[in-house]
């Protein structure tokens, strides 16, 4: 295998003037401990190479990675990858087992998304139906596997499942831990409350939240875009300025008529008296244009 990655007329790499191979993303000290292995069927990771580097050549060169090819002295950064590997393949087992029958009654239902929480075998749901929790609980899915709730309490192990949900396609994941009410205490009434206060004793378990929808970030329904409206609906300070130079601009159009037109040599017509002064107005929002208009004593 080796021998054809580099010279048969699929070989991933070339070699250069001097008949040399140059790898990329890779060093020659990697590549030191990845030829140990065809001599000796084992690897000893280097002190300055970490476990993550090692693990992506051994994938990049198909050797297994495993507590019986690679001796390595960082024990805590050999079993966390190990572990890595383990919670991929016991998810992947978990998703087809037991959280797509769930998913799939939901799409049946036609919804486009899932909230499933992860209960203990021995955990006992018992809701009052006159009073049910009313923080959307109702709307959850539930898994009884106390063996999943131990998978799910690693922060690692839900890392690397959020990883596969995303491979899968899956959008809008959540995956934590967050209280879930089991049974009712007990009903405390206040006085004057009409609605009594229902207290539910909770239990802290693992959740998944996912979503297969295609089109979330496209709006079917109609966007009004907001205009600046020429008619006055609100009577606050600047309408009544407004009001106030419309009518000053109409009495002095009146008196330049009147004098164009009656005022000959040195006559002068008598002008108009000017309209009142509009009153004080109430800062309100009216609902009609008609309606804000009458409320203007002498706004005409």
């Amino acid at each position: 295998m080796l021998y054809s990655m580099f010279h048969s007329s699929l070989s991933l790499t070339k070699a250069n003037a001097k008949g040399e191979f140059e790898f990329e993303g890779f060093s020659a000290t990697v590549f030191k401990a990845i030829l140990e292995y065809f001599k000796t069927g084992v690897i000893k990771c280097p002190p300055s190479v970490t476990v993550p580097e090692l693990r992506e050549a051994c994938d990049y060169f198909l050797i297994p990675f495993d507590a019986s090819t690679i001796k390595c002295h960082n024990l805590r950064g050999l079993l966390h990858e190990l572990s890595n590997e383990g919670a991929r393949s016991q998810f992947e087992r978990f998703l087809e087992e037991r959280i797509l029958p769930e998913m799939v009654v939901s799409a049946q239902r036609g919804d486009r998304e899932s909230h499933i929480v992860i209960l203990l075998n021995d955990d006992v749901v018992d809701w009052d139906e006159e009073y049910p929790p009313q923080t959307g609980e109702e709307y959850s899915q539930i898994i009884y596997s106390t063996s999943m709730y131990r998978f799910f309490k690693y922060i690692e192990n839900r890392d690397v499942s959020k990883q596969v949900l995303k491979e899968r396609g899956l959008k809008k994941i959540r995956l934590g831990i967050e209280g879930f009410p089991t049974h009712k205490e007990k009903i405390r009434r206040r006085p004057g409350d009409r609605r009594p206060e229902v207290i539910y004793n909770y239990v802290q378990r693992p959740f998944i939240r996912m979503s297969w929808e295609k089109e979330e970030a496209k709006s079917r329904h109609v966007d009004f875009q907001c205009v600046r409206s020429k008619s006055i609906t609100n009577l606050s300070v600047d309408g009544v300025e407004s009001i106030e130079q419309s009518v000053n601009e109409m009495v002095m159009n009146e008196a330049v008529g009147a004098i164009g037109g009656d005022g000959g040599a040195g006559g002068v017509a008598a002008l108009p008296p000017p309209p009142a002064t509009p009153g004080p107005l109430v800062q309100q929002s009216m609902p009609s244009h008609d309606e804000s208009i009458s409320s203007a004593p002498n706004a005409e």
